[in-house]
């Protein structure tokens, strides 16, 4: 059997949770492989709204196996509520939760070294959601951080003191004032919490698995254009977003991949700061933002909103070898007069469809086609054919563009408001 990917295409916030749980039902693994508590994936069903941090979005499905690979950071308190939150929906979380040995550890010390580094830079700061995700990748990438099969270890203490008189010197250096001792007893009684999980090798886990037959569904975290080599430097994650990301942060094989499945909304969102070249700052993009609840799962924070931009979507694919397209939120667009759609870019008089080195450096106008608007509520709709005639121009041009099949039509939050193409 082969692995398929399910990854965001934009600067995150595509819906991939909603539609992990929905594809959950045919596969018996779901795998994360990258990200940390930054990223919120929201799931409705049964007139409920859940949103996961850290754990795969295939947990509410009784069947399916869910690991947290190698190349996620885990924040014990963090993923200790988590757990807690699901388990009051009847989950047995401790029968299917796999956790990697290899994960990295987010320590107090991590997320005051972030909220330092971002007061740090003032104007020019990255818009970190402050969960100490950076820090630990660094540690990971500088050869000096805590795994999650340190926490079971003799050793742990002291490997955990060093780190944290790292941490210290660095805070120190700042000027950042603090007070570890408000946040290490959760840590402490969340590491105790977690030793009662599967804390396993999944590298072998999961090949394991693959050999038996077994179906594995590799969820991706935040967007493409935010992949720490290949988004909108620097204002990225820390980590590999795209396809290559699976194989990295769960330990499989390059020919093991077979789908990759790209989630896209029918208009574009970003949160932080960083380039965002189809933004709508103006009532479009505030009505945008209204219809859409565009506020992030994790933060809270207000999105910003813009039109869809075929030119990085263009990129995205090509990057991650997306097979099947899913395109999300189509439903908001639902009553806009006219609907715009970016397809290339006009920069320094050269039109061209190609992202330059650095958008932040260069001027960019986008060059869009005007469509006309859809009115009415899509989320009853259940088959393609009964879409507005108007829509499916639009869905037909962005086809026509990218040179993908879009399989998938998401038409609200619930799992049920789900149209297969």
């Amino acid at each position: 059997m082969k692995v398929d990917v399910v990854l965001g295409l934009q600067w995150g916030d595509e819906g991939k949770g909603k539609i992990v749980d929905v594809l959950t039902p045919k596969y018996d693994v779901v795998a994360r492989f990258q990200g940390g508590p930054n990223a919120g994936h929201s799931l409705e069903f049964g007139g409920n709204k859940y949103v996961l941090n850290t754990i795969p979005s295939g947990i509410f499905h009784e069947h399916c196996i869910n690991i947290i690979g190698n190349g996620v950071v885990v924040d014990p308190v963090q993923l200790k509520k988590e757990i807690e939150k699901a388990e009051t929906t009847g989950v047995d979380i401790r029968k299917n939760l796999y956790i990697s040995e290899k994960a990295h550890v987010i320590l107090p010390t991590h997320r005051l070294v972030d909220a330092a580094s971002e007061a740090y830079k003032g104007v020019h700061k990255v818009g970190s959601t402050l969960r100490g995700i950076s820090p630990t990748y660094q540690d990971k990438i500088g050869r000096s951080g805590l795994r999650i099969g340190d926490l079971i270890s003799p050793n742990f203490k002291s490997k955990y003191d060093t780190a944290v008189s790292n941490h210290k010197k660095l805070l120190d250096s700042l000027n950042y004032e603090y007070n570890l001792a408000d946040h290490e007893p959760a840590f402490y009684e969340a590491v105790e919490y977690l030793k009662q999980f599967k804390i396993v090798n999944t590298e072998y886990y999961v090949n394991h698995l693959i050999s038996q037959g077994k179906k594995v569904l590799a969820e991706g975290a935040q967007g493409t254009l935010l992949d720490i080599d290949f988004g909108s430097y620097p204002f990225v994650t820390s980590s590999n977003t795209i396809t290559g990301g699976a194989c990295s942060g769960l330990g499989i094989a390059p020919q093991k991949i077979n789908k990759v499945y790209g989630i896209f909304k029918a208009y574009c969102t970003r949160v932080g700061n960083g380039p965002f070249p189809t933004e709508q700052e103006n009532e479009t993009g505030e009505l945008l933002r209204k219809l859409g609840h565009e506020f992030g799962a994790t933060t809270g924070r207000p999105r910003r909103t813009g039109w869809l931009d075929l030119p990085t979507l263009k990129y995205a694919i090509m990057l991650n070898g997306v097979t099947d397209l899913i395109c999300t939120k189509s439903d908001v667009l639902s009553g806009f007069e006219t609907v715009e759609v970016c397809d290339s870019y006009d920069i320094g008089g050269t039109v061209t469809t190609e992202l330059p080195f650095n958008m932040m450096d260069e001027r960019i106008k986008p060059l869009y086609k005007s469509f006309a608007g859809w009115t009415g509520n899509l989320s009853a709709i259940k088959q393609y054919a009964e879409l507005p005639e108007t829509f499916k121009t639009y869905m037909d041009y962005v086809e026509q563009q990218i040179q993908v099949p879009v399989s998938m039509i998401s038409v609200g939050p619930d799992r049920e408001e789900t149209i297969i193409k």
